[in-house]
């Protein structure tokens, strides 16, 4: 008889994104990302960070500076790009799951690579003008957004555990 305490697909690949997010090494936010095929088949994931090539010793992960070149942000690829960019194949009519809902720029990025579906669990900047533009454009492109509530509270890996 199988087991039946199997998580869903939506904690699954959710769970990814979080593990994903681990990579980062932003000492304030991390967020991961990953986008599944109609398949249900990962094609792409990422988290937030800076550009290959670039030494992130030499860059500000500040959130504040007395000028913008002194912070992150006009360095930072989000996760959402971060994945498309390191994406296997066509994005069209494809899922991306995410921990905090896209930014503008992401959205852009988003509807461009033919993403049809956003699942993601936070929406805390909900009332910035970055999100509120997101939440525009990606309706008006008829993106599905969908806010999910996990089945598991946590998943927890285990290095050690046996098999």
């Amino acid at each position: 008889m199988k087991r039946d305490d199997y998580i869903s697909w939506d904690d699954y690949f959710m769970g990814v994104a979080l593990l994903s997010a681990k990579r980062s090494k932003d000492p304030n936010t991390q967020v991961g990302a990953c986008i599944v095929n109609e398949d249900k088949k990962i094609v792409g994931v990422g988290y937030n960070g800076f550009p290959t090539g670039l030494d992130d010793d030499d860059f500000p992960w500040d959130r504040n500076g007395t000028n913008y070149l002194e912070t992150k942000y006009p360095f930072v690829c989000h996760a959402e790009l971060n994945a498309i960019l390191n994406s296997t194949r066509s994005l069209k009519g494809c899922t991306i799951y995410v921990a905090l809902f896209p930014c503008n720029e992401c959205a852009k990025a988003i509807i461009q690579s033919g993403i049809k579906e956003i699942v993601y669990l936070s929406d805390k900047y909900q009332h910035t003008d970055e999100v509120i533009a997101s939440k525009m454009m990606l309706n008006q492109a008829k993106v599905k957004l969908r806010r999910l509530t996990p089945n598991q509270e946590k998943i927890i890996i285990s290095f050690t555990e046996r098999l």
